[in-house]
């Protein structure tokens, strides 16, 4: 009798306790959720409805349960105690209790004595025999039923985690030449005067002292005459293009583009289902008079050096090209993203100071300063300020506010120009020293793109093997070259450069690493016979084909 008693005692309380967290509370909102590493152990979600018939109890079952199905809740992780989950939630602590003895006695969670709870490390769905099979065919049911998303795209090649000792990637600067302590000591000073720019909303367009400082520097070495509010801080000169295209593009219109062109231009383009119009380049640039006649709305360019191939646009072509844009309305993308390193002549004037009202000029620091940096901007004819602002807000909700404010001093007292300085004299004589010694070794080098940037084109000898198979001999000797697709350009047909143009990129090597890198490459091409036919590879000079 004292036995039975007891347990009607029991019962007695558990049906109160089941009753009370089953019964609405007055003042707690319909769905309430826990989560983070307080309740969990990790980010997770759990809602109770009070509004639901189900009980408290059911739902924090069915809840977990989920969680851990899903693959959200891992095998071997802790859940929080029933007593810090009951606060959480606001429910009785016997709800969490029973939810959780349900749980265990299923196999979901495993209880350790002095320990805790645990998620279980074979799950009772695993152990019942559920096959990969029936995985899959669920996976693919709620595939389709699903649809699939919109966007459609190819990856360019923008990443380099090579371990190469000497790397003649055409796309990285030299680390050993960022302003380090200049910049620590400036990011120091933005700090200090900081005050509500890290804790509110910055215009999304830039912080106007950088924009200031970037129209007055595009004036004097660029000839481009704009007023601050003309120019848009962007994450790099990807995502500016991206914004162009906001503005501008529609899916199906035409866009002229460089024959090879840009990877990350081409592909962004092919995302936009727009119409490619691929004009090949020679040594001077894009043949203009194929570009005024089409009747594209928008056409792409690297006037500057044009990448991949690193040709300069002539003054006569970017007449040609303005005067047809001017004539049929149409706008030039101006991509100038190394103008800063020109070595030989005098520099050519943008296309945008030529033809203010139908080029937009893109810009970035990726190449002067680092692409870590991701800071880049772009600048629109007047006409167009007001829907690029517009556009730009809607993209995103501005640029970190220290990196602007950090590069705005910089450009303020002069650090910029004379880094620049620096690095043009760096880039210079790595420059001469990889053309001296390539024409060492390989005689008289037909190269491309030499006058400004901070890479080169080779074109092979006609009696020499593909691209790519100088690109496969030199990894054996642990030289890093690159083919036109490899080293960041897209060519259309793949039938003239890609297989007969190499690519070398010098800015993040020294003038002792250029030199050896070159005498490896030579050493290698001889081993491993690389002629078509029975020629050797020897140090007379080879005439270009």
């Amino acid at each position: 009798m004292k036995s039975t008693g007891a347990w009607a005692w029991f019962q007695k309380v558990v049906m109160n306790w089941t009753s009370i967290s089953a019964r609405p509370l007055a003042a707690t909102p319909n769905f309430v959720f826990a989560g983070g590493a307080d309740a969990l152990g990790f980010s997770v979600l759990i809602s109770l409805d009070r509004d639901n018939s189900q009980s408290l109890q059911e739902q924090i079952y069915t809840r977990i349960r989920e969680q851990i199905m899903a693959g959200v809740l891992r095998p071997g992780s802790p859940v929080p105690s029933s007593r810090i989950l009951a606060a959480q939630l606001k429910v009785s602590r016997n709800s969490v209790i029973f939810g959780y003895e349900r749980l265990i006695n299923e196999g979901y969670l495993v209880a350790r004595p002095m320990v805790g709870t645990f998620i279980a490390d074979i799950l009772p769905d695993q152990a019942v025999g559920a096959t990969p099979n029936d995985s899959t065919e669920d996976l693919s049911e709620i595939s389709e039923s699903r649809g699939a998303h919109v966007f459609s795209g190819r990856q360019h090649g923008i990443l380099n985690n090579s371990s190469i000792p000497i790397d003649f990637w055409t796309q990285r600067t030299d680390p050993r030449a960022f302003p380090l302590k200049t910049w620590r000591r400036l990011v120091m000073q933005s700090l200090a005067s900081a005050g509500h720019n890290l804790t509110e909303y910055g215009d999304p367009c830039g912080l106007m002292a950088l924009r200031t400082e970037i129209a007055e520097h595009v004036g004097s070495t660029r000839g481009i005459q704009v007023r601050p509010e003309q120019v848009v801080i962007l994450a790099g000169a990807q995502l500016a293009l991206n914004l162009v295209l906001r503005l501008l593009a529609s899916q199906g219109d035409e866009i002229v583009v460089e024959n090879p062109c840009n990877q990350g231009a081409a592909y962004l383009f092919e995302s936009h289902h727009m119409r490619l119009r691929p004009i090949t380049i020679d040594r001077s640039g894009i043949d203009a008079n194929a570009v005024a006649a089409t009747d594209a709305r928008l056409v792409y360019l690297t006037p500057s050096h044009q990448f991949p191939m690193g040709a300069t646009l002539s003054l006569e072509k970017r007449r040609t090209i303005l005067r047809w844009a001017q004539r049929t309305g149409a706008y030039v993308i101006e991509d100038d993203y190394d103008s800063e390193f020109r070595y030989d002549g005098a520099p050519l004037p943008a296309m945008k100071a030529l033809g203010p009202d139908h080029v937009i000029y893109l810009g970035t620091f990726s190449k002067s300063l680092g692409a870590g940096l991701r800071t880049g901007f772009a600048i629109f004819p007047e006409h167009l300020v007001d829907a690029a602002a517009t556009a730009k807000a809607l993209l995103d909700n501005g640029q970190v506010w220290l990196e602007q404010a950090a590069l705005a001093r910089f450009m303020q007292n002069g650090g910029f120009m004379r880094h620049l300085r620096r690095s043009q004299q760096h880039y210079f004589s790595r420059r001469n020293a990889l053309i001296s010694r390539m024409r060492e070794r390989f005689g008289d080098v037909d190269l491309l793109g030499t006058e400004a940037g901070t890479h080169i084109a080779w074109r092979l000898p006609a009696a020499f093997v593909p691209a790519h198979n100088i690109k496969a001999i030199a990894r054996t000797k642990n030289i890093g070259i690159y083919t036109v697709q490899s080293g960041g350009g897209h060519e259309y047909d793949g039938s003239q450069f890609e297989q007969n143009w190499l690519l070398l990129g010098y800015a993040s090597l020294s003038e002792d690493q250029i030199r050896a890198g070159i005498d490896r490459l030579e050493e290698a091409l001889k081993t491993n016979e690389i002629t078509h036919g029975s020629a050797q590879l020897s140090r007379s000079p080879l005439a270009p084909s």
